[in-house]
């Protein structure tokens, strides 16, 4: 068999202490290793403190909603109408984000998102309204100018979502998940466009590099609705940033979403 091409996942810096190119490779899925974003636990004590008491998910997703509204002095979603016949000027919050994704994730909420995790991770994405096939190119370029929006960066949106991860990976471990290396996830598609197959195993087998931030689904049907073609992925636990049920009220609530960070995953590719 031909040797795979070796490939470069992103940039050499990132802020969860692993190198960059063992994050999106096919054998950091097979054994994944526990990420913690620099400082983002240790910074915020209190809240992880106040979890640590929560009967169940339920409750500790009202304590971490409630401490990110008293931290980022958040306006609840229902009140948006409201301000912008008052002319104010949205603060920025994860909640917009995942709204502007559910509709969207190649509008610029997604290159926000996307531009996170090119941040944290250090992976870059492989598409963005287009296959991104170089840096400097003309699809690159046009991500860069949506990620670095000043519509979205303020109020310390990545901070925001630092602790939504570490909240997730909280969350994960104590209540959805636990003693759980992977999840079994979904996701529909009828384009390889933004998902490139990087190696065929077999008929169905292939190893595919997924954008670096992907929307999956824990159910097979849901994922359905999205394609002809059903990707079926162990995802790591450590690579959730997001799933349906971490908080009481949120924009994805429909299709018992995930949000997967990319990279090499041995995939099952087969017709609904």
């Amino acid at each position: 068999m031909t040797p795979r091409p070796k490939y470069s996942f992103g940039q050499s810096t990132n802020l969860v202490g692993l190198p960059t190119d063992l994050l999106g490779c096919r054998e950091f899925n097979d054994y994944p290793q526990e990420l913690h974003i620099s400082g983002a636990r240790e910074m915020n004590k209190n809240l992880f403190e106040m979890l640590s008491q929560a009967p169940d998910l339920g409750d500790a997703g009202l304590a971490f909603h409630a401490y990110m509204n008293a931290m980022f002095g958040m306006e609840p979603e229902q009140q948006e109408y409201e301000q912008a016949l008052k002319g104010r000027r949205f603060r920025a919050s994860f909640l917009r984000l995942l709204k502007g994704w559910g509709y969207d994730s190649n509008g610029p909420e997604g290159a926000v998102l996307k531009g996170w995790v090119q941040s944290r991770f250090g992976l870059f994405p492989t598409f963005h309204k287009d296959v991104i096939d170089r840096i400097s190119g003309p699809v690159w370029t046009a991500y860069v100018e949506e990620k670095m929006s000043s519509r979205f960066h303020n109020n310390s949106i990545h901070t925001q979502l630092d602790m939504l991860y570490e909240f997730c990976q909280w969350a994960l471990g104590r209540f959805a998940a636990p003693g759980k290396t992977h999840l079994t996830l979904y996701r529909g598609t009828n384009s390889f466009d933004e998902h490139q197959i990087v190696d065929r195993i077999d008929r169905r087998r292939v190893v595919m590099r997924i954008n670096n931030l992907a929307s999956f689904s824990e159910d097979r049907d849901v994922a359905g609705c999205f394609g002809d073609v059903i990707i079926t992925a162990h995802v790591p636990v450590v690579k959730i940033i997001f799933f349906n049920t971490l908080l009481p009220i949120h924009p994805l609530k429909g299709e018992g979403e995930y949000l997967v960070i990319g990279g090499e995953y041995l995939t099952d590719a087969s017709y609904f």
